[in-house]
Formats: structure tokens, C-alpha cells, sequence
């Protein structure tokens, strides 16, 4: 937000909201890009301790010699280690070890503990670096659109963040070294705990990694498990046959408790005879693969034994939970896989979950161990028709489609649903049917969505591949997951051009656009965003036409491109009031206010705004876009010296966040402008107290546009008390937050205020080069707001 285009010395770019992130299909002021630079300023509102570890193993038993190995390493010696490897086969514990010793150690690592699923051995694709540094730069307080693209700006920022703190990193079933090497911290204090099937020979080598091998259960250990397991549900059996079913077992601890768990099943069964039972069992399955192979089949022996003993419907149950295409499912997705209702599905799942075949994570989440979710798939495939097999991947592509459909109708307006048909035979979504439970719904299956993608593009349900792209990418928006936005959006779009859908492929070039742009990639997004206005018109896909216009326009505003900006609004304004789209009309009314605010038309701009107004009153609008058009008046009745009305509006905006309305980013702005207000009114003192509060509320956010303009605020309202000094100090924090945008315009205006600031403490030779700075950026645009901050930024240049 700006106050003033022709005085110096007043604090232009002060609250200035061009870089929100809500919902970037309806607003122009989400047009920040990534990350491009790092500076130790930017990293100090990513202060958040993760507390990610998973539950310690209940009933854990032995593994003393490993866990002392563990301690020795962590505590002893003149070196410091900061990364252990705990190597060893398949079903060996090695996962229940590293999160065991690292919940014994945790105190000693008070800045946070980060926990990560690879997946190396997933059936699935294997969980990228780059995913997983997503996943923990969101934990250590990153906001979303401020995470770089690439993998090394990723780690980089990572290690930036990491950088003299004491946290702990388990990277569990990771499948090269390569996957982990960018996941590991950069300097002593934390400790990386790595577990892996191979040796990953390449981390000893070249970082320093010490391995730690883990065995076979000892015949001590192995019947302390089976007996723990058993303890209240068996007694006197006799302990050289407990010692006979570990060796059975092979001693390895999923085997062993699987096995474990039948046996406290049924209390009243000799231990004889389950023994005989798993001795008679033959049937060996190809699905799994295991180094040893005298342990790679008892393995699948216990695991057929536990399965063959199953009631038929669990049998079944088991069989087809192993084609979810993701890592865990719900009670509902289940369901809906399995062709049953909730409550006998429930019954199913705790049939599986007593038998050790399933985990339960949740109150109503489940997921597989990875041998055992690839064992099941075996089964499927060996037992299912093909017909069936693709049944139940249909019913479950169905639910999640239709349930992402009925979240994304419930977090916005403007997207109509691109589901066509009726559902007949497939089961009901899951009703996300208000913003919170839809948000919910998105975080908890945000994994599953993309691994269904793949999975329906790999089978060549390419209908539903495109449409589940089209329905999440909203609700990806408001989440800041561009990762996955491109990753499904390049699947929809190879899908839609598979089935020769033009109007699909333009509804996903459109998502790819908006997707690009989040990114900071603006050229990629310009050209997908024309690509699918030219297919819209063909189409003569009016509705497409004006959201592509309006999306056009976003992205020359983004790049301060004004005058081709107001011509696309301008079209978009014409072409919804025409047909009538009432809620694209307001949109469009204020995208074109914004533009010309930034162009210094504060007449056009209250009435394009009030214009807006007038339409979400008529169509009764809530939420995000009547509180933007609120912000624009506000803006521009401030700028105008009309500070009353200015206040007026401001009132309206808190009321309707009074009301129950949150939207974290909006409430920021709102309180900037009353600050703002508050300043220009002549209450300096007040107006530092609001921008104080300002900056509580936008560490929430961890967003560096808000960061930077609040850090400008206070730098100016102490600069009108005389505190010159200090205010020089937030002016250099708001250039380095603003450093981390692609916004040179504000941050001209930024580095000319704290140019101004030195001079004004007579520091003239420090003042310099950061008004040579901010003129050069100026003079790169033409629009007359650049021009006239150029021009002064020009008359004080030294001779």
C-alpha cells in the first residue's frame, strides 16, 4: 500500500499488499514469487520447533548392544558425529530402533526434531529431496511462498535455518545416498539418523557418515518379544517352544510380532499347534525381496500364515487396501475402495489392525508396513480378477475426485466444477462442506491426491487424471504446495491431450499457469495462461475467456507491466458484465481498481472499487474478495487524504473479521492500513504501538511482502518521533525482507527510505549507494508513479 506519490519524505510501499497469497485466482494481490536470495534477516521469523517423531514402539524390547553403539557415537569422543547410518534387511526393526534411540536423545536436541518417510521401498515413487526438504522447511516455520524451487536453494535455505541450532533428523528408508545427501544439516550441533536396506557406502565416504548395523533379534530378545506381546492374553506356555517360534520367525521383530499377535488371539490354543501350523505353511510369494533368502521366506511365511487365517471379508479387505495408490488411507477412502459401509469397514480395519497386518496412525487413519503393503498388492494381482482390481481403484479415484470436488466448491466461488456426469455407482464423497473441514480433508490426503494421480495416469484413467488436477488446484493454492501443483498438472495435461480434450486441456493449462507463476517462473506462466485463452475462444468457452483474461492481467501487474495489465481487466470487466458473471464482474472491477492505484488514479479507483461493492452486495459476497475491495477503498481514500473514510471502511473490514471470518493474510493488511491511518492522523506513537502488532500478527505468516512493509511502517513512524537511529535499523530489515521478492519497484521505494533516513542522521556517505540503487530500479519502469519516485530519487543525487 502506498501514501503518496509526490512527497519524499513520505513512507511510500509502507503496507503495500501485492504479495498476499490466499486465493490467486480471484486476487491481484497474490503475485509474489519464491525465494532468490538469503540473508540472516529473512530466516529470523522461521523459528519454529518441529516435534515430528513419530510414537515410540510400544513394548520395544532389546537392541541394547545397538543402542549403546548409538549413545557411544553421540556422546564420546573429540569429533562430534552428525550422521549415523542404521543399516540392515527388511523387517529387521531398524525403523522402530532409530525412532526408539530418538526419543531417548530428544532432550538433548531442544531446537526440534524433523521426521521424514522416503520411501525408498515403496511400491510407489519414492519421496523426492525436494519434497522432503518441503515438508521440512514448512515445519521449521517457512512460509509456502517463500520456498525456493530448486533443490539447492531448498538445502541451502535449509541449512540456513539449521545453522546453530541443536536439532534431530531421522530420514527413514531412504534408497540412495543421493536422496538423503541433501537432507543432512551443514554443521555439528544436529544429528542426522539415516535407516536403509544397502550401506549407502557413498555417506561414509564422503560425509563422514558411521554405520550402524542391525542384526537379527537375539533368541533372547526374540522370545522377550513374543512374551511381551502375549503378557495378559497367554500364560504357561512352555519357553522352548516360545524359543521355536522366534526361530520360525527368524527373529526378525515384524515376523515376531505378527506372529505374536495371533497367538494372544487365540489364548486357548497350544503354542504346539500354532507352531505345526506355520511349520506347514508353504505358499512363498515373489512379491518381496529380501537379501537373506532363508529370511526372505519365513518372512512370507508368517506373513501367509497371519493372512491365511484371516475371515474371508478381511481376507478380501487385505488384499485390495494393497492397491491405495498412497501411503495411508482414512476410514471413508477405505470404504470406498473396499465397497463397504463405514461402520463394516471400521470392523475390517480392526480385524487387519489386531492382526498386525495394518498400523493404525490415527482415530481413523491406517497404513500399511512396506512389505506388507507389497505383499498384499501380490495377493491382489494373484487373486483378483483384473476386472475387480481395476473396480476398486476406480471406486477409490471416484471418492478422492469427488470429495476434492465438494472442498474445492467450499473454499471459493469463482471455479465452476469440471465433474461432469452423474456418479452412479460410486460411493459418496466425504462432505469438506466449510472452509475448515475442507482444509482439513487437503492436508491429511494432500500425499495420497498426487500419488493418485500417477497411479490413474499409469492405468490410463485419464479423464479422471485431469479432472482431479483441475479440482485440488485451488485448495493447493491456499496451501503454497507448487510442487504439486506442477507435478499433477503436467499429468492432467498429458491426459487431457490424450483424450483429445480441448477444453480439459485448457482448463489445466490454466492451473499450470497459475502454478508457474506461484513458482516466480511469470514467462511460463504468461505462456500457458495464452495458450489456454486461445483454446477458450475457439472453444468459445466464455466463462474460460474472462478467467484467462483476468489471469493475464495478473501477471503483467506482477511485473508492474500497468497499462497491459488494465487492458486485460478491462476486457474482463466487459465480458463478465455482459454475461452476466456477476461474482467475476466484482472481481475484475477491483483486479482493475488495484491497477490503477498503482498507476496513481485515485478518482478511477474509488469508483471502480465502489463499483465492486455495489456487485458483492448484490450477490451477497463473503469472505476474501469483499475484504479485498474493502482494502482497495481504504488504500485509496487514504492516499487521498479522505483519512474519515478511509476509517469508515476500515471499521467495515474488522467487523466482518469480528464476525467469524479468518483469513490470516487480509487481517494483516487491514491492520496495516489502520496504522497507516493512524500515522498520517499525526499519532506517531500510536501508530508504532499498531505496526508493533502488525508484526506479531504477520510472523504467523512468515511473509516477506508483509514482513517488509511492516518493518517500513515502524522505521517511518519512528523516524516522525525524532528516533532516526532506530529507525534506520527496521529500514534496513524492511530492504532485507524485501531482498527476498521479485519486486523492484518497492524495493526502490524501500531503499530510497532508508536513504533518506541516513542522510537525515547525517550519515550521507552510507546513504549513497542505496539511493544509486533505488534510482536504477526506478528507471526501469515507465509507469508515472516510477517515474515521479525516479525523478526524486534523481534531484537528490549527489553531483
Amino acid at each position: 500500500m502506498r501514501q503518496s506519490a509526490g512527497d519524499p519524505s513520505r513512507p511510500e510501499g509502507v503496507s503495500s499488499t501485492l504479495a498476499g497469497a490466499a486465493h490467486d485466482v480471484v486476487q491481484a494481490r497474490d503475485i509474489a514469487g519464491g525465494v532468490h536470495f538469503y540473508t540472516a534477516q529473512r530466516t529470523e521469523n522461521a523459528s519454529a520447533v518441529p516435534h515430528q517423531l513419530p510414537a515410540d514402539l510400544r513394548g520395544f524390547v532389546g537392541r541394547r548392544g545397538e543402542l549403546d553403539k548409538l549413545e557411544a557415537l553421540l556422546s564420546g569422543g573429540d569429533e562430534p558425529v552428525t550422521l549415523v547410518v542404521v543399516a540392515g534387511t527388511a523387517g529387521v526393526g531398524k525403523t522402530s530402533l532409530a525412532v526408539h534411540f530418538a526419543h531417548l536423545v530428544r532432550s538433548r536436541f531442544p531446537d526440534g526434531q524433523l521426521f521424514v518417510n522416503l520411501r525408498g521401498y515403496d511400491p510407489g515413487t519414492p519421496l523426492t529431496s525436494a519434497g522432503a526438504l518441503e515438508r521440512f522447511l514448512r515445519a521449521l516455520g517457512v512460509a509456502p511462498g517463500s520456498i525456493p524451487a530448486g533443490v539447492e536453494e531448498r538445502a541451502a535455505l535449509y541449512r540456513t535455518l539449521l545453522a546453530g541450532r541443536r536439532v534431530l533428523v531421522v530420514l527413514d528408508n531412504a534408497a540412495t545416498a543421493g536422496q538423503v545427501r541433501p537432507l543432512l544439516p551443514g554443521e555439528a550441533g544436529s544429528l542426522a539418523v539415516v535407516t536403509c536396506r544397502g550401506r549407502l557406502s557413498g555417506l561414509s565416504a564422503r560425509d563422514g557418515a558411521r554405520r550402524i548395523t542391525v542384526g537379527l533379534l537375539t533368541e533372547t530378545e526374540s522370545v522377550a518379544l513374543v512374551n511381551t506381546v502375549t503378557t495378559g492374553y497367554r500364560a504357561g506356555d512352555d519357553p522352548a517352544q516360545v524359543a521355536q517360534l522366534a526361530r520360525l520367525c527368524a527373529r526378525l521383530p515384524l515376523a515376531l510380532r505378527i506372529a505374536a499377535e495371533r497367538a494372544a488371539a487365540r489364548p486357548l490354543m497350544p503354542l504346539r499347534e500354532l507352531i505345526a501350523d506355520l511349520r506347514d505353511e508353504s505358499s512363498l510369494w515373489d512379491a518381496l525381496s529380501i537379501e537373506d533368502d532363508a529370511d526372505a521366506d519365513a518372512v512370507r511365511t508368517v506373513f501367509a500364515w497371519s493372512y491365511r487365517a484371516l475371515p474371508p471379508a478381511a481376507a478380501r479387505a487385505f488384499r485390495l487396501l494393497g492397491l491405495h495408490p498412497g501411503t495411508d488411507f482414512s476410514l471413508a477412502a477405505a470404504a470406498a475402495l473396499l465397497d463397504e459401509t463405514p461402520e463394516r469397514t471400521r470392523a475390517l480395519l480392526d480385524v487387519l489392525t489386531g492382526a498386525h497386518l495394518l498400523e493404525q496412525t490415527g482415530s481413523a487413519r491406517h497404513q500399511f508396513h512396506d512389505l506388507l503393503r507389497a505383499y498384499a498388492a501380490d495377493l491382489a494381482a494373484s487373486q483378483e480378477e483384473e476386472a475387480a482390481q481395476r473396480a476398486a481403484l476406480l471406486r477409490a479415484a471416484h471418492w478422492y475426485l469427488r470429495t476434492a470436488d465438494t472442498a474445492m466448491r467450499a473454499t471459493q466461488s469463482l471455479r465452476p466444477s469440471v465433474l461432469t456426469g452423474s456418479p452412479g455407482a460410486y460411493p459418496p464423497p466425504f462432505g469438506p462442506d466449510d472452509r475448515t473441514a475442507a482444509n482439513d480433508w487437503y492436508v491429511a490426503e494432500r500425499a495420497n491426491l498426487l500419488a493418485l494421480a500417477h497411479a490413474a495416469a499409469q492405468a490410463r484413467l485419464d479423464e479422471i487424471a485431469w479432472q482431479l488436477s483441475a479440482s485440488v488446484q485451488t485448495l493447493q493454492a491456499a496451501h503454497g504446495d507448487t510442487d504439486d501443483r506442477l507435478e499433477m498438472g503436467q499429468l492432467g495435461l498429458q491426459a487431457a491431450r490424450r483424450l483429445g480434450d480441448r477444453r480439459a486441456e485448457a482448463r489445466v493449462l490454466q492451473g499450470l499457469g497459475f502454478a508457474w507463476k506461484a513458482a516466480g517462473q511469470g514467462e511460463r506462466a504468461l505462456s500457458h495462461h495464452l495458450a489456454a485463452l486461445e483454446i477458450f475462444t475457439v472453444q468459445r468457452d466464455r466463462l474460460g475467456v474472462i478467467e484467462a483474461h483476468n489471469s493475464i492481467g495478473l501477471i503483467h501487474l506482477r511485473h508492474r507491466e500497468l497499462d497491459d495489465a488494465a487492458d486485460r481487466f478491462e476486457q474482463t470487466v466487459r465480458l463478465a458484465e455482459a454475461d452476466g458473471h456477476r461474482a467475476w464482474h466484482a472481481v475484475a472491477l477491483d483486479n482493475l481498481a488495484r491497477t490503477r492505484l498503482e498507476q496513481g488514479r485515485l478518482a478511477q479507483v474509488v469508483e471502480l472499487a465502489d463499483r465492486a461493492m455495489r456487485v458483492h452486495r448484490e450477490i451477497r459476497t463473503e469472505g476474501a474478495p469483499l475484504l479485498e475491495t474493502l482494502i482497495t477503498l481504504i488504500r485509496a481514500h487514504r492516499e487521498s487524504g479522505r483519512l474519515d473514510r478511509a476509517q469508515e471502511c476500515t471499521v467495515s473490514a474488522e467487523r466482518i473479521l469480528e464476525g467469524g471470518t479468518r483469513y490470516a493474510a487480509l487481517e494483516v493488511d487491514i491492520a496495516l492500513e489502520r496504522a497507516a491511518i493512524t500515522l498520517e492522523s499525526g499519532d506517531a506513537g500510536g501508530a508504532s504501538e499498531m505496526y508493533l502488532n502488525c508484526l506479531r500478527l504477520q510472523r504467523r505468516l512468515n511473509d516477506p511482502a508483509r514482513e517488509a512493509a511492516t518493518y517500513c511502517g515502524i522505521g517511518t513512524a519512528l523516524r516522525s518521533q525524532g528516533r532516526v537511529e532506530e529507525a534506520i535499523d527496521f529500514h534496513r530489515r524492511a530492504v532485507a525482507a524485501r531482498r527476498a521478492l521479485p519486486d523492484a519497484y518497492r524495493l526502490a521505494v524501500e531503499l530510497g527510505l532508508l536513504a533518506q533516513c541516513l542522510d537525515a542522521a547525517g550519515q550521507t556517505e552510507q546513504a549513497r549507494p542505496f539511493r544509486a540503487e533505488a534510482r536504477e530500479l526506478a528507471g526501469a519502469f515507465t509507469d508515472p508513479r516510477a517515474a515521479a519516485l525516479h525523478a526524486r530519487l534523481s534531484a537528490l543525487a549527489d553531483p
